[in-house]
């Protein structure tokens, strides 16, 4: 696996052993971490606190250039909040462990630019099924359901 979506697959696990929705992301900057996060919903009472967002809060305040050059990795594909978000940054690469359990705007970030990569990993499908199989009230809500 590639190690940025190793590192990604590692924050969703943190995420699923703090109880949370096991979702997570890196933000890759020329070829190191500069943010890293998981979904924390669930732990923070938060109603926005989605992986990729994690990420970008914990990336900091950067300036525009280092967010129009970077990749950011998820472990499940991005939804409507955090397309918007890597559209509002202008991130030019996503690449997504998985869109089996879910899919989200793909087509939205493609048509704008974006050039997004499904790896179709079965470790970060096999986590978020688990999690969907043990949790289904957490993960609807999760999704706006």
């Amino acid at each position: 696996m590639d190690p940025f979506l190793q590192a990604a697959l590692d924050e969703a696990q943190a995420g699923y052993d703090e109880g949370g929705i096991p979702i997570g992301s890196v933000i890759v900057h020329d070829g190191r971490i500069i943010g890293r996060g998981h979904n924390r919903r669930v732990q923070k009472g938060s109603a926005t606190l989605h992986g990729e967002m994690d990420a970008l809060e914990n990336a900091g305040r950067l300036p525009a250039r280092v967010y129009r050059e970077s990749t950011l990795y998820t472990t499940l594909s991005p939804c409507p909040m955090c397309s918007g978000a890597i559209l509002l940054y202008g991130i030019p690469r996503v690449v997504v462990g998985e869109n089996r359990t879910f899919m989200g705007d793909e087509d939205l970030l493609r048509s704008r630019g974006v050039e997004v990569t499904v790896v179709d990993d079965p470790a970060c499908a096999d986590l978020m099924s688990r999690f969907i199989a043990e949790r289904p009230d957490v993960w609807n809500e999760d999704i706006g359901e």
